[in-house]
């Protein structure tokens, strides 16, 4: 896997997040070919998976729905910051 290649993925609340800025202080590691999003600690402790998604059209496509939120949205909320 590689550091993060540009794309979204959607948290454990259902918003969607860029894989540049997650937000939290967390870090994302990418797998553009087998579609696999980790999000870790600064320290490397993975605490969350998701799908990779190329970009927004593509999230729309799997039917997926949910706030587009930045970096700075804190995770824990639902919605738009």
């Amino acid at each position: 896997m590689s550091a993060a290649a540009p794309g979204y993925f959607m948290d454990w609340d259902g918003n969607i997040r860029s894989t540049d800025d997650p937000g939290g202080n967390y870090l994302c590691d990418v797998d553009r070919g087998a579609r696999y999003v980790g999000v870790t600690t600064q320290s490397g402790a993975l605490v969350h998976e998701a799908t990779f998604y190329k970009d927004l059209a593509a999230i729309e496509k799997a039917g997926l729905k949910g706030a587009v939120v930045p970096g700075s949205h804190p995770w824990g909320k639902e919605g738009a910051a």
